[in-house]
């Protein structure tokens, strides 16, 4: 049987995408250049750093510099100059010198990637194998900015089981686990209608939204249970097009036999395929298990609400994870 992420594979090769490879002079983004060549998952791609230290990487790795894999050293590159006006003048207002626009389109290549997506010279960008999250997100809010109507960034990972029987088909998105570290009410209801958004585009299949906490329907009194009883009412307020539930514990959004004892009059009934978690502790944490404990293969994390697709790498990832994001974010 297919995974979910070969079927994002075959989608790709329908319509490849050029995709920055932010930390092109970092070995692992070099040879995800060579997995997305070699399986046809992109049109092409744009290595971001010194060329000859990226011409090297290439040689030692059998990697072609050509149409398919380019590179945009901006100490030489002509429309670096621009890139750094672009920055300037969105930051300006904020106190932003020239002088430090410079510093960070040269020297740190997420902002140079980030300026390429805004000036339309790519269609996604991947970074954060070397730089911090922190980093990554700024240069995307900095230089790309916001889908219009949304307020909140988030992100979401995409959960494969090796247990079918589990969620939809296996598959789920966990959510917020990489941005917000205590969102409130009116953000984690932003949080769930980006991932229901998410899940819907990148499976095909109806979502299914458990706002998550260690109370079931009022089985414990707590301000940080309150926080997801107020973002259940946010949404109903919404009238969103998905079907959601909560305050829910974890069993009871994803087992059947527990949603019916715990939660009978759920919409949910112990079937969720989104996860909404209510913190970020709870949320990195509850992906790393089901990823290092669970056995599941955790994809992402992929940002949400921004203007263009830019999505972070964790500093631990390997080439495949890169490659792998890289075709999640050609489907946005």
């Amino acid at each position: 049987m297919a995974s979910f992420m070969d079927n994002l594979r075959e989608k790709v090769k329908a319509n490849p995408k050029t995709i920055v490879l932010a930390e092109g002079y970092d070995e692992r983004h070099v040879k995800a250049a060579v997995i997305l060549k070699k399986e046809k998952l992109a049109k092409s791609v744009i290595l971001l750093g010194d060329k000859a230290k990226i011409e090297s990487l290439a040689k030692e790795n059998s990697l072609e510099i050509d149409d398919f894999a380019r590179i945009f050293d901006p100490k030489t590159e002509y429309k670096t100059e621009s890139y750094i006006e672009m920055l300037f003048k969105k930051r300006e207002k904020k106190g932003m010198t020239k002088d430090q626009a410079k510093e960070l389109i040269v020297y740190n290549s997420v902002y140079t990637g980030a300026a390429i997506l805004a000036d339309n010279g790519a269609d996604g960008m991947v970074g954060g194998a070397v730089y911090a999250t922190g980093e990554m997100l700024r240069a995307a809010l900095f230089l790309i900015g916001l889908k219009q109507g949304i307020k909140t960034l988030s992100s979401t990972f995409f959960i494969e089981s090796p247990d079918k029987a589990l969620f939809d088909d296996g598959i789920a998105c966990f959510a917020d686990c990489a941005v917000i570290p205590d969102p409130n009410a009116e953000q984690l209801a932003d949080i769930a209608e980006s991932t229901a958004e998410s899940f819907k585009k990148m499976t095909g299949k109806d979502p299914r939204v458990a706002l998550l906490s260690f109370s079931t329907k009022g089985s414990a009194q707590h301000e940080s249970v309150d926080k997801v009883i107020e973002a259940k009412k946010i949404l109903d307020s919404r009238n969103v097009n998905f079907v959601f539930d909560g305050e829910l514990q974890f069993d009871a959004a994803i087992v059947p036999k527990v949603g019916e004892q715990k939660a009978p009059n759920s919409k949910i009934k112990g079937n969720a395929n989104v996860l909404i978690f209510p913190n970020l502790n709870a949320g990195n944490i509850g992906y790393k298990i089901a990823q290092r404990v669970g056995k599941c293969t955790a994809i992402g994390p992929m940002l949400q609400g921004i203007a263009k697709p830019a999505n972070d790498l964790s500093r631990g990832c390997s080439a495949q994870d890169i490659a792998d994001l890289s075709v999640l974010t050609s489907l946005q």
